[in-house]
């Protein structure tokens, strides 16, 4: 049992190693940028992350009091 969590740990160990090696090993190194609004060719095309676009769309107000004020009026009224 503890040879097998060992194991597992060295392989971990060597996993972090291997994928931070960048980071760990070059001075000012840092992890590459894989978030969509990263890549060039996906900005040119217009697109974004979903957590982007979700964040303007929390700016932007979903609807008006006067819209909704009328909206309420005209259903009153019919």
């Amino acid at each position: 049992m503890i040879e097998t969590a060992l194991i597992t740990l060295l392989i971990v160990a060597v996993c972090i190693a291997l994928l931070g090696g960048k980071v760990f090993f070059v001075k000012g190194g840092k992890f590459p940028n894989s978030h969509v609004s990263g890549n060039k060719a996906m900005r040119d095309r217009g697109i974004g992350c979903v957590q982007s676009q979700d964040r303007e769309a929390q700016r932007k107000p979903r609807f008006s009091l006067d819209k909704l004020e009328e909206t309420l009026n005209e259903s009153m009224n019919n």
